[in-house]
C-alpha cells in the first residue's frame, strides 16, 4: 500500500509530531537529565522515541498489529543492550520513551486531551523519581581493615570512621564477612542518594542487591 506525500506532512502528524517532541524533551532534559546528570543514553531516548512515534504512526494508518510493532521494538530494544551497563531506571525511561512515541502516535483524542494525558505521565515519572515520593537508599560493599571496630561496642566509632573515609552520610551497615587471617571485614553500608552528585569512589556499588541486618 503506497503512502502519499499528503499523509506524511498533514496536519494531524505535524501536531501530534510536536506534542510527542514537546513531552521527550521535557522528560529528558528536564526531569532524567537533572537527576541523574547522564548524557549516554540522551541521544538513544530522543531517537527511539521518534522513529518508533514515525513508525507507528505510519504502521497504523496501513492497519498493521500494533502488538506486533511493539513487540519489534521491545526486542529490538533488549538486543541493543544486553551488553550494555544499562540500569532498571535507564531501561525504565527507555520504555517510557517509547510508551509516549506510540501513545502520540496513535491515540484517538482531543489535543488538549492529548495534552493532558502526556502532561499527567510526566508528573507522575517525575514526583515518582523524586525524593519528594521515597529517598532513595544506596548499598554498596566496603573492604575494611580496622577489624577491631567490627565489635558490637564500637560501632559508633566505626561508623565515624567509615563517614570520614568516605565522604557518605553512611546511617547504617552490617558485616557481610570477616577474614582473621588478614584482618580485614566486608562491610555493607548504606547511604541515602543525593541528586545530581556522583556516587563513584573506591568501594563498589551494589545498589541492586537486598541487604539486610542493620548495625
Amino acid at each position: 500500500m503506497e503512502m502519499q506525500l499528503a499523509n506524511i506532512i498533514s496536519g494531524d502528524f505535524l501536531f501530534r509530531m510536536v506534542i510527542d517532541l514537546v513531552v521527550i524533551t521535557i522528560l529528558v532534559r528536564f526531569i532524567y537529565y537533572p537527576l541523574y546528570r547522564n548524557s549516554d543514553f540522551v541521544f538513544s531516548y530522543f531517537l527511539f522515541n521518534f522513529i518508533v512515534f514515525s513508525l507507528t504512526y505510519f504502521l497504523h494508518n496501513v492497519e498493521v498489529s500494533m502488538g506486533l510493532t511493539f513487540g519489534l521494538f521491545a526486542i529490538f530494544s533488549m538486543l541493543r543492550y544486553r551488553t550494555e551497563s544499562i540500569s532498571i531506571k535507564e531501561m525504565t525511561y527507555l520504555f517510557v520513551s517509547i510508551a509516549i512515541a506510540m501513545l502520540c502516535a496513535i491515540i484517538k483524542t482531543t489535543p488538549l486531551g492529548l495534552s493532558i494525558i502526556s502532561g499527567f505521565i510526566l508528573v507522575l515519572t517525575w514526583f515518582i523519581d523524586s525524593n519528594f515520593f521515597l529517598k532513595k537508599e544506596i548499598r554498596k560493599t566496603v573492604l575494611y581493615e580496622k577489624i577491631e571496630l567490627i565489635k558490637p561496642g564500637y560501632h559508633d566509632k566505626l561508623m565515624d570512621d567509615l563517614r570520614q573515609r568516605t565522604g557518605l552520610n553512611i546511617h547504617r551497615f552490617y558485616v557481610q564477612k570477616i577474614d582473621f587471617l588478614r584482618d580485614t571485614a566486608n562491610l555493607k553500608v548504606f547511604y541515602y542518594e543525593q541528586r545530581g552528585k556522583s556516587n563513584k569512589g573506591d568501594v563498589s556499588d551494589d545498589s541492586s542487591e537486598d541487604g539486610s541486618g542493620d548495625a
